[in-house]
């Protein structure tokens, strides 16, 4: 989801994104976009240079998808005020 996420930002070649979803090895930057890619959400594309260069960005599908993800992130990120204070309610008793 993370790279998903960063990708609804910008097109990212694989080290960019790599630096941009912390914590992420490269082996699994690698599995993730062979995933997404397979699953329609993005698209690899190959750049005419020398040395050759791959940039990754979303189709529409993935384009929808990230915009939902988006909100969600931002439904959780508004709601943890609410959450930090059902926590400590909870904890309290």
């Amino acid at each position: 989801m993370l790279v998903l996420a960063a990708l609804t930002e910008s097109d990212y070649r694989f080290n960019a994104l790599r630096r941009r979803v912390d914590g992420v090895s490269e082996r699994m930057l690698a599995q993730t976009l062979q995933t997404l890619e397979r699953d329609g959400l993005i698209v690899r594309t190959v750049l005419e240079t020398i040395p050759p260069k791959v940039e990754y960005s979303l189709t529409p599908l993935g384009r929808e998808v990230g915009s939902r993800l988006t909100d969600l992130i931002e439904l959780i990120e508004g709601s943890m005020p609410a959450v930090l204070e059902a926590r400590a309610e909870h904890d309290a008793r």
